[in-house]
């Protein structure tokens, strides 16, 4: 059964799982690793007998984990703060602050799902002290993504979470295993960098370090899949790789006349 992701995320694979797809390996399908699950897109698509999904965001993956602990119980809980009054500028604002404060992992991740759907085109991103600090989104009735959590909880029995740098999910990899890596992008403009999603970023240095593990690992797992943008910087970090292309339709431009396709690639090592 295909489940979408219940996270509006920045740079989501939702519209490319058919093109990642195609470029998979053809053994059976035992585990997928994602060191990078963002909303888990990919995952949520597909069919294998078992996931890893990793993210050095830990709001993002202690809301996976509560959901997958507490399933219907969550769901309820975090719907409870989409409300009318609470889609008003100060509420949000209000609330966004309770987020930045709060140390109880249930109450975050219910209001990480809430800010998610209420802030500016659902971006995740934080300051300087790790506080989140995406503005207002203005939209007129915030869509509560309850069939889509369920669809998680459907799938959560054979999903293991980890929290930690992409090299944690990249360790365990054995021959049984199909790596798919869906890093912050390399920014086509020195303007253009939503890398923040986690404290720390993410910058060219890492990029590079994940194409040499994605290379080593590719010799001890089916093989390791990377999305990034098309640019001579990913094209000579990728050398080693075979390149597919295409173009893609991206959203995160803060003006609809400013929102154009840009070129991706996918990297594929081994397979």
């Amino acid at each position: 059964m295909l489940n979408k992701p219940f996270l509006k995320w920045a740079g989501g694979k939702a519209k490319l799982v058919p093109f990642i797809l195609n470029n998979f390996p053809s053994q059976p399908r035992k585990r997928l690793i994602e060191p990078f699950a963002g909303s888990a897109a990919l995952s949520l698509a597909v069919d294998f007998d078992a996931y890893l999904l990793n993210d050095s965001n830990a709001d993002l993956i202690n809301l996976y984990r509560i959901l997958k602990q507490e399933k219907q119980g969550f769901i309820a809980y975090a719907r409870s703060f989409f409300t009318p009054e609470n889609n008003q500028e100060n509420r949000f604002y209000a609330l966004r602050e309770q987020f930045n404060q709060s140390q109880d992992a249930a109450e975050r991740s219910a209001l990480f799902v809430y800010l998610n759907r209420h802030a500016f085109n659902g971006l995740c991103r934080y300051n300087s002290k790790g506080g989140f600090n995406v503005p207002f989104g203005r939209y007129a009735a915030p869509y509560f993504p309850e069939a889509e959590m369920l669809g998680f909880i459907r799938k959560s029995d054979r999903i293991e979470l980890l929290c930690g740098d992409f090299q944690t999910a990249l360790d365990g990899a054995n021959d049984d295993d199909v790596v798919y890596c869906d890093p912050p992008y390399v920014p086509l403009s020195e303007t253009a960098s939503f890398t923040a999603y986690a404290k720390g970023g993410f910058d060219l240095d890492d990029q590079s370090r994940l194409a040499q593990a994605a290379k080593r690992v590719s010799e001890q797992s089916q093989g390791v899949l990377i999305s990034n943008h098309d640019t001579a910087f990913t094209r000579q970090i990728y050398k080693d790789a075979r390149l597919e292309t295409v173009a893609v339709q991206r959203n995160i431009a803060a003006k609809g006349s400013s929102r154009q396709k840009v070129g991706e690639l996918l990297a594929i090592y081994g397979g």
